[in-house]
């Protein structure tokens, strides 16, 4: 019997089966705060990383993971191990997934790297259902082929709790911040090929999520998807009130929620609310 490894990164968010899966191993992202160097999930977590964002001096930074960190870790694998395959955040919003590929060519041990366009619950579905179709007996290509077919079918939308952040990341110019500021304006933000995007600017936040849950009515019409993920930076509280509504509306739902971790913290903002859901996953 083959025997697989599956690897992934730590803005994948692991509930209780991937934590308990033997063969899953994760590979940290690095978050620079004032010249200090954190694991992400290790030695800094969501709560430090929102409280250490009140008193920096310089805007945080995030890195991936070396091509060294890779290597090491699918040399240390191949003893164990007869393939690998890799899930990462998206590769247009992390340099992660170029350094598992060239890693991969570093190595004696077969390596697929997915790029699975996306980030945290959203790209642990997908892990889940790429081991579901191993267990079954696909192939390691007929396993990528259905990966790639249901991440197309992915809709995210957020709202970025922070244009602070985004501005002082880079992310913002100037002139935008100042004027969403002082408008109130409440950009919705989504995910498309893996890239992020203004999809619409609506006034205020009430406003914003009306819209978002008219894309999520409009394709839950469509397509009867099965769950949905809400993701949020640090407060909890507000994603389950969201969950809550949604219950209510689409009781036949599963509504997953879940946090988008310390390195999309560092971007996003602590007030980050969004909504995930692959109209291909039944």
């Amino acid at each position: 019997m083959i025997r697989t490894a599956w690897v992934t990164d730590s803005t994948a968010y692991l509930d209780d089966e991937l934590q308990n899966h033997p063969d899953l191993y994760t590979i940290p992202l690095t978050v620079l705060l004032d010249g200090e160097e954190f694991s992400d999930g290790i030695d800094l977590t969501p709560n430090q990383l929102f409280e250490r964002l009140k008193h920096l001096k310089n805007p945080p930074m995030t890195s991936q993971p070396s091509v060294g960190a890779f290597h090491s870790l699918y040399e240390r694998l191949a003893k164990d191990y007869d393939q690998i395959i890799t899930v990462l955040i998206s590769g247009k919003l992390s340099g992660t997934v170029s350094s598992s590929e060239q890693a991969a060519k570093l190595v004696d041990i077969p390596v697929t790297t997915f790029d699975s366009h996306i980030l945290t619950y959203p790209m642990s579905a997908l892990l889940k259902k790429g081991m579901e179709l191993l267990a079954a007996g696909h192939s390691v290509e007929s396993v990528i082929e259905e990966l790639e077919l249901i991440r197309d079918t992915n809709e995210t939308y957020v709202l970025v709790g922070s244009l602070e952040q985004l501005h002082r990341g880079g992310r913002m110019s100037g002139l935008q911040f100042f004027l969403g500021s002082m408008l109130n304006v409440k950009p919705i933000i989504s995910i498309v090929e893996g890239a992020l995007e203004v999809k619409e600017k609506v006034r205020g936040e009430k406003k914003a999520k009306e819209k978002i849950l008219d894309y999520f009515r409009l394709s839950y019409e469509k397509y009867q998807f099965k769950e949905v993920y809400i993701l949020y930076g640090l407060h909890e509280e507000h994603a389950e009130e969201w969950q809550a509504e949604l219950k209510e509306q689409f009781p036949q739902v599963r509504i997953i929620c879940c946090p988008l971790g310390a390195v999309i913290g560092v971007h996003a903002g602590e007030n980050t609310l969004g909504i995930s859901w692959f109209n291909g996953l039944k």
